[in-house]
C-alpha cells in the first residue's frame, strides 16, 4: 500500500472503503493480490452491467486489436463506429420507435451531461435548467451545478448558476405531487424561476439514495414539459443499459424524452464511452462546437456492439433482469421485516435496489462487515444511509443468493444490540408544532 499512500491524491474514495490491491476480475468476482475472492456488488459504480471481462466482449476486442483495428480516430468514420451505429439503431432504437441522432461526446458521463445542457440551451435560447433535489449528474461545472449533493458542490470553489432546483418525487411527502408544484412555478411569472430550456432528471437517483420515480410522476413531468415548451432530458447514465429491466429506464413509463445521456455500461467492458441521444430537430451543433480528443472510443464501439448483439437481440435478458430484481426486492424486504424495527425500508427498480438504513453509521458498518465476509458493496444517499446493490446483471442465481445472505448476516450482526433510528419526518414535526401553537392559542 506504500506507493498509493505516498503518491496518490487524497481525493480517492472507494480505495478507502475497500483497502486491498485488486489484480484480477471475472464475471461477478474480484480477486486481490493475496488471492482472496470477493463478490462484486459495486460493479464499477454501474459500469459493469455485464460483469468483469465478459468473455464474449473480450474475444471481439482481442480479435479487433489483433487485426490492428483503429484505436483512436477522433470523430472520423470507422468500421467499428459504423457497426455500433447499425446495431444500436436496429436493436435499440427501431424496436422502441425512437428516432434519435447520436452525438459522441468526451468519454465520461459528466461530459455527456455538459453537452446535453449546452444543446438544450442553444436550441431554446434560454439559460435556466430545472434539476431535482438529491440528483447527481457529474463533477464538471455545468453538470455539478445541476447536482444536489453539497459534498461535491462544495469542492468547486465557484458559484454555480443557471440551474433552479425542484423537489423530486416524495421529497415533500408521499401526498404531494411535485410535478404540480413545478407546473405552478412555471405558470406564475412572479415565481422567480426563469423559464427553463430543459428539465434534467434521473428516473432512479443512484447516488441520491436509490430514489425511484413512479411511472405516473414521470408521465406528469413530461406533460408539464410539453405544456411549457421545455425540453425533457433523462440522465440514464447509471439507470440505463438494462439496470432497471429495460434498456432505457424510462421505457416503463411510456415517455419519450427529448434528450438522453448514456455512459457507464454503454461499452459493456468498462471502457470509457458516453453519448447524447437527441431528437433530430435539436441537433443544431456547428461542426466541432462540442468536441474532445477522446470522443468516440473505437475499442468501446467493438464491445458495445457485442453487448447489443448478444444481450439485446430479443427480450430474454431483460426478463431475466426483472426476475432477479424481484428476488433482490423480496430478500431485502425480508431483511427489513426481520431486523428493521419498522424503520428500515427498501427502494428501487429492477436490479437497481437499496436498503435504507436511515443512519449512515449503520449502513457503513453493514457494508464493512459485508466486505470482511467477501462482498464489495457501497452506500449512497445524502448521508450514505442506503446500502446499494449494484451487482452485474449477469450474476448467477447462486451468487446472487450468496451475496444477499452475506448482507442479511451483516445486518443481523450490526443490529445486534442496536436499534434502527426512526427516519426524521420534517413535515410531521412542523405539523406537531402547528398543532401545539393552535392548542396554546
Amino acid at each position: 500500500m506504500k506507493v498509493f499512500e505516498e503518491i496518490e491524491s487524497e481525493v480517492m474514495s472507494y480505495a478507502r472503503a475497500f483497502p486491498r490491491v485488486f489484480n484480477k476480475a471475472q464475471g461477478e468476482y474480484l480477486y486481490d493480490e493475496e488471492g482472496n475472492q470477493y463478490l462484486d456488488f459495486l460493479a464499477g459504480a454501474g459500469t459493469l452491467n455485464y460483469g468483469h471481462n465478459n468473455p464474449i466482449f473480450k474475444q471481439a476486442l482481442l480479435e479487433y486489436i489483433e487485426q490492428d483495428g483503429i484505436t483512436h480516430g477522433l470523430d472520423l468514420h470507422t468500421k467499428a463506429k459504423r457497426e455500433f451505429l447499425e446495431a444500436f439503431s436496429e436493436k435499440i432504437l427501431q424496436p422502441r420507435d425512437l428516432t434519435y441522432v447520436m452525438q459522441f461526446t468526451g468519454p465520461t458521463g459528466t461530459n455527456a451531461v455538459e453537452a446535453a445542457l449546452k444543446i438544450a440551451r442553444k436550441y431554446k435560447g434560454r439559460e435556466n435548467i430545472i434539476s431535482f433535489t438529491n440528483g447527481f449528474h457529474g463533477c464538471s461545472l455545468a453538470a455539478l451545478s445541476a447536482t444536489g449533493n453539497s459534498h461535491h458542490r462544495g469542492a468547486s470553489g465557484v458559484s454555480m448558476s443557471g440551474v433552479s432546483r425542484m423537489p423530486y418525487e416524495g421529497y415533500l411527502g408521499d401526498d404531494i405531487d411535485t410535478t404540480a408544484y413545478l407546473d405552478k412555478v412555471l405558470s406564475d411569472s412572479s415565481s422567480g424561476i426563469d423559464h427553463p430550456a430543459a428539465v434534467l432528471v434521473e428516473t432512479v437517483q443512484g447516488e441520491g439514495g436509490i430514489n425511484a420515480a413512479s411511472v405516473e410522476w414521470l408521465r406528469n413531468l413530461q406533460e408539464v414539459c410539453h405544456k411549457h415548451d421545455v425540453l425533457l432530458i433523462i440522465d440514464d447514465i447509471q439507470a440505463g443499459c438494462g439496470r432497471t429491466g429495460s434498456y432505457f429506464s424510462f421505457e416503463e413509463a411510456g415517455i419519450v424524452p427529448d434528450i438522453v445521456t448514456l455512459s457507464k455500461s454503454l461499452s459493456g467492458y468498462g471502457l470509457p464511452f458516453a453519448v447524447v441521444l437527441m431528437k433530430p430537430e435539436l441537433d443544431q451543433w456547428k461542426p466541432g462546437e462540442h468536441n474532445g480528443t477522446f470522443r468516440g472510443n473505437n475499442l468501446a464501439f467493438v464491445t458495445a456492439t457485442a453487448a447489443i448483439n448478444h444481450y439485446w437481440s430479443d427480450d430474454k435478458f431483460a426478463k431475466d433482469v426483472l426476475r432477479k430484481g424481484e428476488y433482490i426486492e423480496s430478500r431485502l424486504q425480508a431483511i427489513v421485516d426481520e431486523y428493521g424495527d419498522g424503520n428500515m425500508t427498501t427502494r428501487g427498480r429492477g436490479m437497481f435496489r437499496g436498503l435504507n438504513c436511515v443512519s449512515g453509521e449503520l449502513a457503513s458498518k453493514i457494508t464493512s462487515e459485508a466486505f470482511r465476509n467477501g462482498l464489495v458493496i457501497e452506500t449512497s444517499g445524502a448521508d450514505d444511509h442506503v446500502v446499494k446493490t449494484l451487482c452485474p446483471l449477469t450474476v448467477s442465481d447462486e451468487n446472487l443468493k450468496k451475496a444477499l445472505d452475506i448482507i442479511e448476516a451483516a445486518v443481523a450482526k450490526v443490529l445486534r444490540g442496536e436499534e434502527v433510528p426512526e427516519e426524521h419526518d420534517f413535515f410531521a414535526e412542523d405539523s406537531d408544532k402547528a398543532k401545539s401553537l393552535a392548542d396554546a392559542a
